[in-house]
């Protein structure tokens, strides 16, 4: 019996910030073929926000950090993904990206994905020098330091990654992937 074709999907990595999150998780819950990998952080948020059994009824395929090696990692090298999307992106995140620290579930798929040269796509949350954003029942104005925005203009620098600063620009990022992948698929 042939062997079923395996269907590469997009690998979508939610990390611990609240910034556009919702937004994040309705635009990802509509496309088809992807995966989910939480960061310890984003399960304590999501509880927060109220917005875990919304991802767990969209039946989406998760991987949490629960393992000291990241055993997920893996599937990077079976070529199951075509990219990465890392969105909402925590300073923290991104940082520890930028210096090359892979000691989470997330900073480690960038590190892989970057590794077998897979696109990735970065919606870092502190790009700008106020942002106004949603905490468990009410809006915030955070100023991020110097220091984070550095490390997200510099994570965008990096080979084969698109840095997104808002919602449209990470869906316009990831629909345009979508169709470079079904034009080079023909």
């Amino acid at each position: 019996m042939p062997r079923k074709h395996k269907k590469i999907r997009f690998a979508w990595a939610l990390t611990g910030s609240g910034h556009d999150l919702e937004e994040c998780l309705e635009f990802l819950m509509g496309l088809e073929d992807v995966d989910v990998f939480l960061s310890r952080a984003v399960e304590e948020v999501l509880v927060m926000y109220k917005y875990t059994e919304r991802l767990r009824r969209a039946k989406i395929r998760m991987f949490r950090d629960s393992t000291a090696s990241a055993v997920p990692v893996g599937q990077f090298y079976e070529n199951n993904y075509h990219t990465l999307v890392v969105a909402p992106a925590t300073s923290n995140t991104v940082a520890k990206c930028v210096a090359g620290i892979s000691d989470t579930l997330v900073t480690n798929v960038f590190a892989q994905a970057g590794k077998c040269q897979i696109p990735i796509i970065v919606y870092a949350c502190d790009t700008k020098p106020v942002v106004i954003t949603p905490a468990p029942g009410q809006m915030v104005t955070v100023y991020p330091r110097e220091i984070d925005l550095e490390c997200s203009r510099k994570i965008g620098e990096f080979e084969s990654t698109t840095l997104t600063t808002n919602m449209d620009e990470l869906k316009s990022a990831v629909l345009n992937r979508i169709k470079c992948l079904n034009e080079s698929c023909s």
